[in-house]
């Protein structure tokens, strides 16, 4: 089934000069890049977006971890798409995330973990309408 989801590439990801080596990874996997930009992301916008943490402990640092620096934004399109980029994001800990996924090879911790990815097709429905004013 052809599908989109939602890649946001880090802070770190962005500083790290990261965004080439991940970008070829979905590449090179056959999927389709839609849409595609850099922005500074306002602290309402992810307030909604991670709206599922907001009573964690963890929420303040993420918040402004995301407000730190430029995002690269991305729309993927493909066979089994959201299926297929979990898969290759790794698990959300990098400690835990396998060697060979994005996460296993590039995050460093935690909270900097170089990437999101939408986890379900109504997460990527949600997700792309809520950034769809920075395409």
């Amino acid at each position: 089934m052809i599908e989109k989801t939602l890649i946001i590439l880090k802070p770190d990801a962005v500083k790290r000069k990261l965004i080439g080596k991940i970008i070829s990874r979905f590449e090179m996997k056959g999927l389709n890049i839609k849409e595609l930009t850099m922005a500074k992301l306002d602290s309402y916008i992810l307030e909604k977006h991670y709206e599922e943490h907001k009573n964690k402990a963890f929420f303040n640092d993420l918040i402004d971890f995301m407000t730190s620096g430029s995002v690269i934004l991305i729309v993927l399109e493909g066979k089994n798409c959201i299926k297929t980029v979990r898969k290759m994001v790794g698990a959300t800990d990098p400690f835990e995330a396998d060697p060979g996924t994005i996460r296993g090879d590039f995050a460093h911790s935690l909270t900097e973990n170089v990437i999101h990815a939408s986890d379900s097709k109504n997460s990527a429905d949600r997700e792309i309408k809520l950034f769809k004013k920075y395409f």
